[in-house]
């Protein structure tokens, strides 16, 4: 048996994907066309913005109240706006495709 099915890990949630996808959204929305929106792009504008942050793991109340103070920090939130805004340039700059 495998070391993943001695636990139940589905309870363990990264909080910072929540706050890239939603900062990923509002710099999509607030952006003309000047980029492909195709699922490719965008799923690598995603991934290398997850991988730019501090993940926030967090799976019981005590974790969602440490994950709800730290996603709260204005210098975290600066991080995450950051790091979405470099992944955009960069697949914008290099496509995944043709």
């Amino acid at each position: 048996m495998a070391f993943a099915d001695e636990y139940d890990f589905s309870e363990l949630k990264n909080e910072a994907e929540q706050l890239v996808l939603q900062e990923l959204g509002r710099q999509l929305g607030e952006r003309d066309g000047d980029f492909c929106r195709c699922g490719d792009c965008v799923l690598d504008m995603a991934a290398m913005a997850f991988n730019s942050v501090k993940p926030i793991y967090r799976f019981s109340l005590l974790g969602s109240l440490y994950a709800a103070q730290a996603m709260g920090d204005a210098a975290y939130a600066e991080t995450v706006k950051q790091a979405v805004a470099q992944a955009i340039a960069k697949v914008t700059a290099n496509p995944s495709h043709d």
